[in-house]
């Protein structure tokens, strides 16, 4: 697969090189066997079109995929901000549940001891000495 693309590459970067400016492109745009051909006119005319295929082909390949990583990145924007927000309802609703513990802890609980409490009245003296 690499061995392909490193001769995709090398053929697009020699081809220029090579081709005249009077090149005809083929009728049919794909990847043409050029070793048939005879003369090197032919044969490069050949590999200049299987260039320009390659060409076209990696561009509207690369532009396809571009629109899929934006896109995805538009996705995963979106819910990084559905996660914020749900994480905001989710704190929210901690909050309120340790409130409403803190509530009912306080409404179940006896009376402090520091609270005042009515006493009994100290008792009479009873050796009758007044």
């Amino acid at each position: 697969m690499i061995g392909r693309i490193v001769l995709a590459v090398s053929v697009a970067l020699a081809a220029p090189l090579l081709t005249s400016a009077d090149a005809s492109a083929q009728d049919v745009p794909g990847i043409e066997i050029c070793t048939v051909e005879k003369t090197m006119e032919r044969r490069t005319s050949c590999l200049q079109s299987n260039v320009d295929f390659l060409q076209k082909t990696i561009a509207k390949l690369s532009a396809d995929h571009q629109q899929k990583l934006d896109a995805a990145n538009r996705q995963i924007e979106s819910l990084k901000g559905t996660v914020a927000s749900l994480q905001k309802i989710a704190d929210d609703l901690q909050a309120a549940d340790r409130k409403a513990a803190e509530n009912q802890k306080k409404l179940a609980a006896p009376p402090a001891k520091d609270a005042p409490v009515a006493k009994d009245p100290p008792p009479a003296a009873k050796d009758g000495a007044k």
